[in-house]
């Protein structure tokens, strides 16, 4: 038998590794704006055209190749990061593996203009499925200039698995910010289709998390600082109230690079234990240097995964550094009082000169034991005394039984003509059946067999959820026009969903437009939803419960969309319904066509017999 056991050839293998390397657009994105910064620029531009399906170009004024790097540069392993094994734990740059370069020439068109500053002229290199066609000196300006263009057009197979535009340029949003945020030192600009979306200029990490999120932040950081001996920590975290239903700002750096670690991640929820709801995320953006000899960041080839060899001594500073700035900003509780200063703010000191004694006056006489003078000085005592009496005169009618009444009628009245119910409940009767509402949060009507307890919340976003379906169907949502438009500006990430949405939402009975960078004003909002909640909270309702359902429960768009508007809409516990409201309310959950299930799947209706009321009062 015949060996079978082969090499692969490059051009195979360089597609396999790039499958590992670059499994979108952003992927090439993160390797190309991490090879910039590896090469000392202060300098970035990103350009991006048909979501980088057509185009990536990043363009940096960093130190440059020579000829022969050029063209090294697009070997597999071929590297200036590291010369051997050891050096893995002692890297400080972002890229090592010598892989990224080689896998994007695999499976795209690629073109690099570079220049070192020392030179005169560049060189300019043209590759097409690993192959260089084209390679001459070339006029340009120092640094690096590479552009991707057709990526995947080899591979038409891992083309077609790509998502629509919107979601690919979301994908280079979240990769850009991370990469921004953790070089604030860095000037970055971001075009997309010849649209600036983003202009980040040098500054301090605070003034780069406001460039990339929006002005709001500036009032919902607090920052953290702990030096050890293990590691230094840095960073802003959120204030609780402005915490999400999502988990979207949460930003851990290691040395510059950015991970994810769901061991470090709850050690930041721990130390918000006590001022946070459960279901609620905060935002943070915290920075850990540590020795690289203590770390292995050779584990992924995306290098967002790390391994440590103190684990738990990070958790335990992570979670008391974060603990103690909450604290030390008065955001959670305290127990030291000479930080309570609230009482001392509101006291405005006086001159000498204007404080004047109070005058004080009395009858000199007054009998508080004469009758006529009780009743003449203090008639507020005989009000009380008199009601009082009214009342314990009245008492025993609370267990009168009358003949022939209602429960509603059982009521008794107190001076001033008010009325008590005796339960506290709504019981209306409506035809035949009788209806109450209990504790403004269920629904009792009355069956032939019994009666049914209703949780009218649930029933109220069953209604809604199956409505909005269908009108997303249809594409006729009703829309009640505002009276004052509202403008709402969302960062590039949320403003990228928003116009993906954008279709569908109007079909939903939103008015909703672009308007400028970044922004959008709300004209209109559906017929079907009232009015507790603005505009503006409306839509980031919408857009944090879209993410998070996307993320927890993988569900297509429109059923997620129908999903997160009924619950951000339907009525709360403790809202009191009338006679007609509830009787609608029952009509409309029958019509449905999964009126037994609320949207988690729990039960909407308990039914009890009489038979199994009966039963409870055996003995």
């Amino acid at each position: 038998m015949s060996d079978i056991i082969q090499l692969l050839p490059d051009s195979v293998a360089n597609q396999i590794a790039a499958g590992e390397v670059v499994q979108r657009p952003a992927s090439a994105v993160k390797e190309l704006i991490e090879n910039a910064i590896d090469s000392g620029a202060d300098k970035i531009q990103l350009l991006i055209k048909d979501a980088g399906k057509s185009l990536i170009q990043v363009i940096d004024n960093g130190c440059g190749m020579s000829i022969t790097d050029a063209r090294m540069c697009f070997e597999r392993h071929a590297t200036s990061k590291i010369r051997k094994a050891e050096d893995l734990f002692a890297i400080r740059t972002m890229g090592f593996r010598g892989e990224a370069m080689a896998s994007i020439a695999a499976i795209a068109q690629v073109e690099l203009k570079t220049r070192r500053h020392e030179d005169e002229l560049g060189t300019y290199i043209q590759i097409e499925g690993s192959e260089v066609i084209g390679q001459e000196p070339v006029s340009t300006m120092p640094g690096t200039s590479i552009s991707i263009k057709n990526l995947f057009y080899n591979t038409p197979a891992r083309r077609n698995f790509l998502k629509g535009n919107s979601v690919e340029m979301r994908h280079i949003i979240d990769e850009f910010q991370r990469v921004a945020l953790a070089n604030p030192d860095i000037f970055f600009t971001m075009h997309h289709d010849g649209n600036e979306v983003f202009h980040l200029p040098k500054g301090s990490l605070k003034q780069r998390i406001i460039h990339l999120f929006g002005n709001v932040y500036n009032q919902k950081l607090v920052p953290v600082e702990e030096y050890t001996s293990i590691i230094d920590l840095k960073g802003y975290v959120g204030k609780p109230e402005f915490a999400k239903k999502t988990r979207g700002e949460q930003f851990f750096f290691v040395n510059k690079r950015f991970i994810k670690d769901p061991y470090l991640n709850h050690a930041v929820l721990a130390a918000y234990k006590d001022v946070l709801p459960t279901d609620s995320y905060p935002l943070y953006v915290l920075y850990i240097e540590i020795d690289p000899a203590k770390i292995d960041i050779n584990v992924h080839p995306t290098k967002t995964e790390i391994k440590y060899q103190d684990e738990q001594s990070i958790y335990a500073i992570i979670r008391s550094a974060v603990k103690r700035s909450l604290g030390k900003y008065n955001i959670s509780p305290t127990l030291d009082f000479n930080q309570e200063t609230g009482f001392s703010q509101m006291i405005t000191p006086k001159a000498q000169e204007d404080i004047v004694p109070p005058e004080i006056s009395f009858n000199p006489d007054f009998n508080p034991f004469s009758g006529e003078k009780e009743e003449r000085e203090v008639p507020y005592v005989r009000n009380f005394d008199q009601g009082r009496k009214e009342v314990a005169k009245n008492w025993g009618s609370l267990y009168e039984i009358a003949d022939n009444r209602t429960a509603q009628q059982e009521k008794f009245d107190l001076p001033g003509n008010r009325e008590i119910n005796i339960a506290n409940q709504s019981i209306e009767k409506v035809g035949e059946k009788q209806i109450f509402q209990l504790h403004n949060r269920f629904i009792i009507s009355q069956i032939k067999s019994g009666f049914m307890l209703i949780d009218q919340q649930a029933a109220h976003e069953r209604i809604l959820y199956e409505r909005f379906l269908q009108q997303l169907e249809n594409r006729q949502g009703a829309s009640q026009q505002s009276l004052f438009p509202q403008t709402v500006t969302l960062n590039a990430g949320d403003f990228e969903l928003v116009k993906d949405l954008l279709p569908d939402i109007q079909s939903l009975g939103f008015q909703i437009r672009e308007f400028g960078k970044n922004s959008v004003i709300i004209e209109g909002i559906p017929a079907d939803i009232g009015t507790n909640i603005s505009e503006t909270e409306m839509l980031e309702h919408l857009i944090e419960g879209f993410k998070n359902n996307r993320s927890a429960l993988k569900l297509n768009k429109r059923d997620n969309l129908a999903r997160t508007l009924a619950l951000n809409t339907a009525i709360r516990p403790n809202t009191s319904l009338s006679a007609e409201e509830m009787n609608l309310m029952i009509d409309e959950l029958f019509a449905c066509e999964m009126p037994n299930a609320s949207l988690s799947g729990k039960p909407i209706i308990i039914t009890f017999t009489v038979e199994e009321l009966l039963q409870k009062f055996e003995k």
